[in-house]
């Protein structure tokens, strides 16, 4: 089959195309700005990619045009359609879906599928339980919204299919919508046996009224999970304890709360895992924080589900690398007095920006300065819905640097209640100035943003050598 992907770019789409790819199809794409490293890994491949949406692609002549969520029927000032070959498609009355269908029917369909679904952590997550899989010998397939650095790559089909059994698939469940034409979460079209409900806030403005609509949808990936099926649950989140009073016809594993299946006692670096409150495994690694300490035992429940014990899968976690842009250190500079440490981290939710200050901070111990660096750059911060948030999620940090351009609301405003510890700079040479301005050796520069942040750790690194 030749497949046509539509915003081929993005980390699923990109990763469906490997996927794809690996299969066996014929693989072609398009998106605005092809641009690195995604572009880079699929031309590894032997996958063309095309640069803009023009009608003209219809040439290519594939069997299936798969769609993106990037693509919508909007029109420009002009009256002109923003995507043109989604309308030459439709004209033609070719066929088309959408990405989580298309994995749905042609990689997922008879597999043991684990999926990893929360406001937070779902990368890391999902990374942690292909790896303990993995490290089991079950040869999982696997997809993930970034590249866990155990495996180098962010999708793969796994083992081939035996008649007695295929191997199992790990999958980050995202609650975004699907396709322009198909407006239920990605989630819903996977059907998994195993689920992770890692922790539920509101996010996606753009598409989501309130928490109540997310909710809801949770609840429709809970309906899909067999009796014979597995749900394992954050019991410190109350969102989620809403969604599983609508109805949950699985087994259920909590995590996290004092009282729960499964639940850690320890420094989030070295602690022991306890089941029904009987220590069962140990986790000794150089990973930090206590969300990754939840993340854990989210993934080593639901490892136990598919027949991986607590103790194998602790074992596994003590060589687990984490995932790229998951407090990367991107580079140390010796400077007269000490060393400077720029890291860049993909938080961009205020409760992902906080958990992550506060997991460099367990890091580094109180005498050491955090020089918070960030860009609220996803559709929910740059439309405002959670500014107020943002002095409560930068609250360890010395000094905290935001980049506001491209925002509808006023940052200074917004970061007030942080006095003189918070600058605002329009641009990111404004920021890199008040930066440099204001560090000290010994300091540690957390980067944060779900974009590329204007290559500023670079930069950062480059200025601080002179």
């Amino acid at each position: 089959m030749h497949i046509h992907i539509l915003g081929i770019c993005g980390t699923f789409m990109g990763g469906l195309a490997a996927l794809a790819r690996e299969a066996g199809h014929k693989v072609t794409g398009c998106d605005a700005g092809v641009y690195p490293p995604m572009s880079d890994q699929l031309r590894a491949l032997g996958i063309e990619l095309i640069e803009g949406f023009s009608a003209d692609q219809l040439a290519v002549k594939a069997d299936m045009y798969v769609v993106g969520n990037v693509v919508s029927r909007a029109r420009l000032s002009d009256g002109s359609p923003k995507f043109p070959l989604m309308e030459a498609i439709l004209d033609a009355g070719l066929p088309y879906t959408s990405g989580p269908q298309w994995l749905a029917e042609h990689v997922l369909q008879g597999r043991h599928v684990l999926a990893v679904a929360g406001t937070h952590g779902k990368t890391t997550t999902t990374s942690m339980l292909a790896w303990i899989l993995e490290h089991a010998g079950k040869q999982p397939g696997f997809l993930v919204g970034g590249v866990p650095l155990n495996f180098s790559v962010s999708a793969r089909l796994g083992a081939p299919s035996q008649p007695e059994a295929a191997s199992p698939f790990v999958i980050e469940a995202d609650e975004y919508d699907t396709a322009f034409f198909d407006k239920r979460s990605k989630f819903v079209h996977y059907r998994p046996r195993t689920v992770i409900l890692n922790n539920l806030e509101f996010d996606h403005a753009d598409i989501f009224d309130d928490l109540a609509a997310i909710e809801r949808q949770f609840h429709h990936l809970v309906r899909t999970v067999p009796s014979t099926g597995r749900v394992v649950v954050n019991g410190l989140e109350e969102s989620l304890n809403r969604v599983l009073t609508q109805g949950c016809w699985s087994g259920v594993r909590t995590f996290g709360a004092a009282v729960s299946d499964f639940t850690a006692q320890g420094e989030p670096s070295d602690f022991a895992v306890l089941q029904a409150g009987k220590v069962v495994a140990r986790v000794q690694w150089a990973i930090g924080g206590v969300h990754n300490q939840l993340n854990a035992l989210a993934a080593i429940a639901a490892a136990q589900h598919i027949g991986v014990q607590p103790s194998a899968a602790a074992q596994a976690l003590a060589s687990f690398e984490n995932v790229k842009r998951r407090m990367e250190v991107r580079g140390t500079v010796q400077v007269q007095g000490g060393c400077i440490t720029v890291y860049d981290d993909f938080a961009h939710h205020p409760t992902a920006i906080r958990t992550t200050v506060n997991g460099l901070r367990r890091q580094i111990g109180d005498k050491a300065r955090i020089l918070a660096i960030f860009e609220p750059r996803s559709n929910t911060m740059k439309l405002g819905a959670m500014k107020a948030q943002l002095p409560w999620s930068l609250e360890e940090v010395d000094l905290a640097f935001c980049h506001s351009g491209g925002l509808e609301w006023d940052a200074p405003a917004a970061l007030a209640p942080m006095g003189e510890r918070a600058k605002v700079g329009t641009n990111i040479e404004e920021v890199l100035s008040q930066v440099l301005a204001q560090v000290q050796p010994g300091d540690h520069l957390l980067c944060m943003s779900n974009g590329g942040f204007g290559g500023i750790h670079a930069k950062l690194l480059t200025a601080l050598a002179k």
